[in-house]
């Protein structure tokens, strides 16, 4: 199945659909329940290394990658589905490699490995203003996509620090000052920012620890501890209500921790051992359930107290956890291999 290599999977903005970048183009699917909504081949689009979905919108956002790409590396195309001829509505090139694309309903992000570029959307996308940032392989940087918070969280200028940055205030050419948190000593690994844009989760590249800020208090609300052996961490989210946490890694295993109520989440029996210092003071997941290790995967939370994990060999899970930290599978599925369904 070398033509259906999987190089990226991503959710949209509220976890209803995930898209893949592929060798052979890139396709879309709705979550629950599992089903293709769209496919593109590489005859039309080459192999696609990003796709980033506006909402269940007709508008993504695609970057050439892979074996066979059409499209050059440094140009985001904007894809809009419902037009019949000429689906490619705009291109915008760069001077260097775009690393991620990020979309709200009024803004357009582009990141490359020391910049952000942020463009007016959907209408004639005009630049509004670049920020810099430190080295940014990964091409880190999530936005709220609540109309009343308009925050972008990127990586700051200090290793392991984030920079907030109010899009609501930003004219032409010019934006304010971003914030900045000191959240990490080592390299950032991911950045996660809630529904709400209220909190901000972040972890480093040991991957042992994830924090989570109140984004105008700037202060450290909590600390969760993943586990004691470094991991490379592929993805943060936020529940829906920001009442729970998820994390996946390289380890194969998916972690899921209370945020509102932390009491739920488990705690160290050696905690009363106060020579161990910070490390057992440090809340553990309220459940966990593993996927192929070091596969890397995405997740996020579905209906209810339900998890999906989305991996790029192709399989999907869903897992649904209880307050007592009880989780059982509920759906395992081959998301490759699942027919076409094209009703929207």
């Amino acid at each position: 199945m070398a033509n259906r290599d999987v190089l990226s999977v991503r959710f949209n903005q509220d976890y209803s659909c995930f898209t893949c970048g592929m060798e052979n183009g890139f396709q879309i699917y709705n979550v629950e329940p599992l089903t293709e909504k769209l496919r593109q081949g590489s005859d039309h689009v080459g192999s696609i290394g990003k796709v980033e979905m506006l909402y269940r919108t007709n508008l993504l956002a695609l970057v050439g990658g892979g074996t066979f790409p059409k499209y050059a590396e440094n140009t985001v195309l904007i894809w809009d589905d419902s037009q019949e001829e000429n689906k490619l509505a705009l291109e915008i090139t760069f001077a260097q490699p775009v690393l991620a694309v990020r979309m709200r309903k009024d803004r357009l992000i582009v990141v490359l490995r020391n910049q952000v570029h942020v463009f007016t959307f959907p209408n004639n996308p005009q630049k509004l203003f670049t920020l810099d940032t430190r080295d940014n392989p990964k091409g880190l940087c999530e936005v709220s996509p609540s109309l009343d918070t308009q925050l972008m969280v990127l990586p700051g200028y200090k290793c392991g620090s984030i920079q907030l940055v109010d899009l609501s205030m930003t004219e032409r050419g010019q934006s304010t000052s971003p914030v900045t948190i000191n959240a990490h000593q080592s390299e950032l690994a991911c950045i996660a920012v809630n529904q709400q844009g209220a909190l901000v989760a972040t972890a480093s590249k040991k991957g042992t620890l994830i924090r989570i800020f109140d984004t105008v208090t700037r202060r450290q609300l909590v600390e969760f501890r993943r586990g004691a052996d470094p991991a490379t961490l592929y993805c943060i989210n936020f529940s829906h209500n920001s009442e729970f946490l998820c994390v996946s890694s390289d380890k194969g295993t998916v972690h899921i921790f209370a945020i509102s109520d932390t009491s739920l989440n488990r705690r160290s029996s050696f905690k009363k051992m106060g020579f161990l210092g910070n490390y057992v003071e440090s809340q553990w997941g309220l459940a966990n359930f593993t996927v192929a290790a070091e596969c890397a995967c995405i997740c996020a939370f579905g209906p209810g107290h339900s998890v999906i994990a989305v991996c790029v060999d192709g399989t999907y899970h869903k897992y649904v956890f209880s307050p007592d930290g009880n989780c059982n599978r509920e759906a395992y599925d081959v998301y490759l291999d699942v027919g076409d369904d094209m009703d929207f």
